[in-house]
């Protein structure tokens, strides 16, 4: 399935983030390509926005990045004494209380929490190097489709940081926790194949075939009942916290509401 033949007009378009919904298909795009796509708190705010604005007729949600890079990750603005211009640097935030620093921390997760919201199913396009941040925002997405010049790399510790824009969780959960250790302690790139392999990405296909895959998986999502997915997705969310037989439980309890749902006899 090709891309849509027209382009619909932005929802959002601020701060190096584009927002466009057509139908049930919404397209979150970083537009910053001269910059590699490097994040800041303003576009971390402008994806939080994007995400409040979704109509209730969006099913998919497509993140994808202009130029040859998907995202390098934290502008390195960030760690000069200046900072961003209105935005306290990283140098006041260190001498701020521990509340103001977790709540400043937690505002900026908010760009990365909402690609995994129960009504929608997020999936990244990965091209070139998606780095920190970057890494960080394509493990947000419920799937990943890479292109094959893909380079994954967690570098915070290389920065004396650690990863806490939510990635460690998903990673963990795809590749293990060994595998999540080590990409994260040593900072080193994972590529195209590895990535597959070790179900990091779904996908790998050349960089000209990246949109077209993309699409394609959406629309295989989206022939699919709207409510059959969505309680799918929930089952498969919640099944690392429940051992064999509360998932059992869960799934009985699932298919009792579809079924319900399909006879006409749901609430």
């Amino acid at each position: 399935m090709a891309s849509p033949a027209h382009d619909p007009a932005p929802a959002l378009d601020t701060d190096g983030v584009r927002l466009t919904v057509d139908d049930a298909i919404a397209t979150v795009t970083l537009t910053n390509p001269a910059k590699r796509n490097a994040q800041s708190p303003a576009l971390w705010r402008a994806l939080t926005e994007a995400g409040r604005l979704l109509p209730g007729s969006v099913r998919v949600v497509l993140l994808r990045a202009e130029g040859t890079s998907f995202s390098a990750g934290l502008d390195r603005q960030a760690f000069t004494p200046e900072g961003f211009d209105g935005e306290p640097s990283f140098i006041d935030l260190a001498r701020g209380g521990d509340a103001e620093l977790d709540a400043t921390i937690t505002e900026y997760q908010e760009a990365f929490t909402w690609w995994r919201r129960s009504d929608i199913l997020s999936v990244a396009a990965v091209q070139g190097h998606a780095i920190g941040a970057g890494f960080q925002l394509a493990l947000a997405c419920d799937l990943r489709v890479v292109a094959d010049d893909v380079q994954f790399a967690m570098r915070e510790t290389s920065l004396g940081l650690v990863p806490d824009l939510t990635g460690t969780h998903p990673l963990v959960s795809l590749v293990g926790y060994a595998r999540a250790l080590e990409i994260c302690a040593t900072g080193r790139f994972v590529m195209a194949e590895e990535a597959v392999n070790t179900g990091l990405a779904n996908l790998a296909v050349p960089a000209d075939q990246l949109d077209g895959a993309v699409h394609d998986l959406a629309a295989a999502v989206l022939a699919a009942p709207r409510d059959a997915v969505i309680e799918t997705k929930a089952l498969l969310q919640g099944a690392q916290g429940r051992d064999y037989e509360a998932q059992r439980a869960a799934e009985r309890a699932a298919q009792g509401r579809r079924l319900r749902d399909l006879a006409g006899l749901g609430e």
